[in-house]
């Protein structure tokens, strides 16, 4: 009997899934944001795993207003749009900045799996919510200048304009890539982002961390702590069972 086939293309969401960004990276980031901006918005810990639950970090600013903010002021709506539009620059900017600086390691597993992909000529994508800049510091920092290149499609930011758990991030990815989404399989670390790849149609891996160790999985072709033990031959395992 003939070998199971490997996927044609492997997707990784970025922030939590090939680098744990969240908690001392973009919470730090926005605290700056707000700071600078003289805001007396504060996220701890506890609060940013709450607000996680919002994809995109635009709408997750509006979210914790309306949600956790009853006392601030609001101004008018085109005022209100400008504020965040403003801070989730000055965000982004803090964001990079600490990457280049402090640098964030990717997680377990995962440059051998993308070398792994890139020696078996599986092709390789990007299907995140966050900002192009944000992906090309952490790719930077942690691949070297070429990382970029290391992926034939990057959708980031607001290329689509429903954010996970929308499947708008990978219809949009596949369709550039030109491949059905069951030639592929998605790496999340989310629910949200499950929901997504899923309503794709794409076969997920989900590699949890400390803030989403407790979601619901169901559907996830495969849950792990880390890439660490997930090899092509794990992959070729996965396809087989489809």
């Amino acid at each position: 009997m003939a070998a199971a086939p490997l996927p044609r293309a492997l997707l990784f969401d970025v922030d939590g899934t090939l680098a744990d960004t969240e908690r001392d990276g973009h919470r730090v980031a926005f605290n700056r944001a707000f700071a600078e901006a003289g805001l007396d918005w504060q996220w701890d810990v506890p609060l940013y795993g709450a607000l996680l639950a919002v994809t995109g970090g635009k709408e997750r600013m509006r979210h914790y207003v309306d949600r956790y903010r009853p006392d601030y002021a609001r101004p008018a709506p085109r005022e209100f749009d400008a504020l965040i539009a403003r801070l989730h620059a000055q965000k982004t900017r803090h964001y990079t900045e600490l990457v280049r600086s402090a640098g964030i390691p990717l997680r377990p597993g995962v440059q051998r799996l993308l070398e792994e992909a890139r020696r078996d000529g599986i092709r390789l994508a990007i299907a995140t919510t966050t900002t192009p800049d944000n992906v090309t510091a952490l790719l930077a920092s942690t691949l070297g200048p070429d990382g970029e290149r290391w992926f034939d499609v990057i959708g980031a930011g607001d290329v689509v304009p429903r954010k996970k758990p929308s499947p708008d991030i990978y219809h949009w990815a596949l369709e550039r890539l030109g491949l059905p989404a069951a030639d592929c399989i998605a790496f999340e670390d989310s629910e949200n982002g499950l929901r997504s790849s899923l309503a794709a149609g794409v076969p997920t891996v989900v590699s949890v961390n400390g803030y989403t160790r407790d979601h619901d999985f169901s559907g996830a072709a495969l849950v792990v702590d880390d890439l660490s033990g997930v090899d092509l031959q794990a992959l070729r395992d996965l396809c087989s069972r489809r």
